[in-house]
């Protein structure tokens, strides 16, 4: 993950986006193959960049790539340069300043113990200090990504063995990560204390796999065994043995409640819950909290399909597809002027104007992030005769940036950062606006509401709540009297 504070991109994307997704495979045939498949899987976490390496006896592979994992991995060829029986791959989600070949992952490096592969799904939060810190030592960096940092710390530690050297280094490190680590004695894997990414394990035959979300072992054959658990190592041998270290102690974990929301495809199971449950859900919430009078409910393509089938089942109000989305126009479409770029959310949504034409609709998506695009949407179901649009969000107002591995805009791009409700409501120009509660939130995924003392999710972008210190965006801002500092209970 890139050495910086969330950036705005100019592409007209209006959506947060995951940094990554990682996957592994330690004991079975084709070991690279499985990767790749899994690593399809896992697209939607990362679709800038992929990487897979594996080991296969002696020595380490690495390939890796800008584009789709099929653009990269899909031939014979490719994968025949990755031989061996235990593989890790890495899907990537870059951010401003942050693209280029030498930040795809694993990363790989020959330690004095041996070849030390990584992938890594989350963000450091105090990487630029341990960064100046280690080059003030002598470390030599050769990429712009914290994973690298780990990698660093991992060199430098005194301990003996590897695992050790590993948890030595992670007590460093400030933030989120799930870990994905080959050595020439097998594969490991790990989450931060709080489990703020997501990581889960299965098994494919007599191979061990691991994977950002269950999906991934759907599609490849594997049977899910369990999540790995926030704060715990996982250690797999060549030989299929299996050892759990738990070196943090136990604390609360607070796992991340957008996956419910966006990340995770709604086929996967986060947090031992169906996620097209908890989306379904939401929308029944939403629509005993927001009701409203209408003619027709309406989703936004994709992401906000289940919450919009959870709205029409609470409120009885019909479903329809309204909008139709193209799925063959993405963020690098050419946008030469301002003009074509403002043109792209109509090249990926077109009303179906025989649907909703004097209709009263109302109007569901996951969220809202800079605003821009709800607005072209709403814009859109007017051009097609809507009577009235009345938007409702899947997910309580995102008015703060993430630093645990989320691609966000600065706080002063997102609309929620800005403006109150009345306000937000007059820049889309919906007739009404209304977003799901953050209790009503937490009664979607299971629970009574927030507990507000300890919080059972990381709800930072809606609560501003941050579960760990921000240590570089501190001393980053130390100079600005003007900065107002995120709360929480490290912060």
């Amino acid at each position: 993950m890139p050495l910086t504070p969330p950036f705005d991109h100019e592409d007209g994307d209006d959506k947060l986006h995951e940094e990554c997704g990682v996957f592994g495979i330690i004991g079975g045939d084709e070991a690279a193959a499985v990767t790749a498949l899994g690593l399809h899987a896992l697209q939607h976490r990362g679709q800038e960049a992929v990487g897979i390496t594996s080991f296969d006896g002696a020595e380490f592979f690495t390939r890796r790539g800008l584009g789709h994992v099929a653009e990269n991995f899909s031939t014979g060829e490719s994968i025949a340069e990755l031989p061996g029986h235990m593989a890790a791959g890495h899907v990537r989600y870059s951010t401003t300043g942050g693209a280029g070949l030498r930040n795809v992952q694993p990363l790989f490096a020959d330690l004095a113990s041996g070849g030390f592969a990584v992938a890594h799904n989350g963000n450091i939060s105090n990487a630029r200090k341990l960064r100046q810190e280690l080059v003030e030592k002598g470390s030599i960096f050769q990429s712009t990504s914290d994973t690298e940092v780990i990698i660093h710390l991992v060199a430098t530690s005194r301990y003996p063995t590897m695992l050790d050297k590993l948890v030595d280094a992670l007590r460093l490190v400030e933030g989120a990560y799930a870990l994905i680590v080959m050595t020439p004695r097998g594969m490991a894997a790990c989450r931060d204390p709080l489990g703020i990414r997501p990581l889960v394990m299965g098994k494919l035959g007599d191979a061990t796999v691991f994977a950002s979300e269950t999906v991934a072992l759907d599609v490849v054959g594997a049977e899910f065994v369990r999540q790995v658990d926030p704060g715990e190592f996982i250690e797999v041998d060549f030989d299929g043995a299996t050892r759990s270290h738990r070196p943090f102690g136990d604390r609360p974990a607070r796992p991340c409640i957008f996956e419910h929301v966006y990340f995770s495809r709604p086929d996967s199971v986060f947090n031992d819950r169906s996620v097209y449950a908890s989306r379904r859900n939401i929308g029944m919430e939403l629509a005993k909290e927001s009701p409203c009078e209408a003619d027709l409910v309406v989703p936004v393509p994709d992401s906000g399909v289940p919450a919009a089938i959870g709205y029409a089942q609470q409120s009885g109000i019909p479903f329809e597809l309204g909008i139709i989305r193209s799925h063959y126009v993405g963020r690098t479409f050419i946008q030469p002027s301002d003009g074509a770029r403002h043109a792209s959310v109509k090249r990926k949504h077109n009303a179906n104007r025989a649907i909703v034409k004097g209709k009263r609709i109302v109007l569901i998506d996951d969220s809202i992030v800079r605003g821009t695009t709800s607005m072209k949407i709403v814009q859109i179901m007017r051009d097609a005769g809507a009577a009235e649009v009345h938007f409702r969000v899947a997910s309580p107002p995102t008015g703060n940036g993430c630093y645990y591995g989320v691609d966000t805009p600065e706080r002063s791009k997102l609309l929620a950062g800005r403006m109150d409700l009345a306000a937000m409501r007059e820049f889309i120009q919906a007739d009404s606006l209304a977003f799901v509660s953050i209790d009503g939130l937490y009664r979607a995924v299971g629970l009574k509401g927030r507990d507000n003392a300890c919080p059972q999710y990381c709800d930072a972008c809606f609560t501003g709540e941050y579960p760990t210190p921000l240590t570089d965006l501190r001393r980053h801002h130390q100079a600005d009297a003007q900065l107002i500092l995120p709360v929480g209970e490290n912060a």
